[in-house]
């Protein structure tokens, strides 16, 4: 799902020191998030992220390493089990698809509201 949310991101530079950097995601999910991040990471890394909003606080490992867009890097991160709850949001039940009755319909034109 792409949403924004204002993260801080702890961990560990190669030499072992420790950084912090506050940031944003671009996309979330229940098991992890895409995020931006000038500080250099690695496949493998540990990092906890820190949703600013609710204060809550969560570790994961870096799974992809984006390339350098905009002096930032796209890093994947995967949390150590599914947590839906730290975003703060409502996901589709994982068997959800748009095939479902549940699902609000598409339509291509505005309709007219009655008076």
């Amino acid at each position: 799902m792409l949403l924004t949310v204002h993260i801080v991101v702890s961990g560990k530079q190669p030499t072992g020191t420790p950084f912090t950097e506050d940031t944003i995601t671009q996309v979330v999910n229940a098991h992890g998030a895409l995020v931006l991040l000038k500080q250099m990471v690695s496949a493998g890394d540990r990092l906890k992220l820190k949703n600013v909003k609710s204060g809550d606080e969560i570790e994961c490992t870096v799974v992809d390493v984006g390339e350098m867009q905009e002096r930032r890097f796209g890093i994947g991160v995967e949390f150590d089990q599914p947590s839906p709850r730290f975003w703060r949001i409502s996901f589709p039940p994982d068997d959800w698809n748009s095939k479902n009755p549940e699902a609000k319909r598409f339509t291509s034109s505005p309709r007219p509201v009655p008076k």
